[in-house]
């Protein structure tokens, strides 16, 4: 089962973070320099898995990484996963990304988290791999791209929900209420 995904870049900066299993946020920072010191430290021909820290579980886990120009792909595993597979699912990740982005970089992941959270959440949820079919996951994407662009976008919401609310028949609201002996007048609204 996956524990937690990191994206870092070179100098150690967080790009994404992802944990499956409750960690508290001062033990997830700790968690993240240990395993940028470890994996950054390694040599470029070195193979890209080693056991992992000693604050996520030490040899009960294994970090699996690859490092793409300014990027390192982490993933935290326990040792019922494949060490070949979850680079190949690093791989399929970092594709789509390439796909959906069009050369992705370190930037598309700063500005556009929310489409990086989603293309993570179609190839893992809840520590388990959903989807490795790289054309499957881009024809979802693209479908939310779709839904996104038909509804306005999430920027138009707002503006949606005032209109909505415009356009509603609604009765004459009461100018005084009466609740047993008490007697609420309500003030003139200004209509919108």
């Amino acid at each position: 089962m996956i524990k937690a995904i990191l994206i870092f870049n070179n100098h150690g900066k967080p790009r994404l973070i992802r944990f499956y299993q409750y960690f508290a946020e001062d033990m997830q920072q700790q968690i993240i320099r240990e395993t940028f010191h470890l994996v950054s430290k390694r040599d470029d021909n070195v193979c890209n898995f080693l056991e992992g820290g000693s604050l996520i579980g030490g040899s009960d886990y294994k970090l699996i990484y690859r490092h793409y120009a300014t990027l390192y792909f982490v993933f935290c595993v326990d040792s019922s996963e494949s060490e070949l597979g979850i680079l190949d699912l690093i791989q399929v990740f970092v594709e789509t990304l390439d796909k959906c982005f069009e050369n992705v970089c370190e930037l598309d992941l700063i500005f556009h988290m929310d489409k990086v959270h989603y293309i993570l959440q179609e190839v893992v949820m809840g520590g388990m791999v959903l989807e490795t079919n790289m054309n499957e996951i881009v024809a979802q994407v693209e479908f939310q791209n779709r839904m996104e662009k038909s509804e306005g976008g999430l920027s138009a919401a707002p503006a949606r929900a005032v209109s909505a609310v415009k356009n509603m028949n609604l009765p004459e609201i009461p100018r005084n209420i009466n609740i047993g002996d008490i007697n609420i007048k309500v003030p003139s609204l200004s209509p919108f």
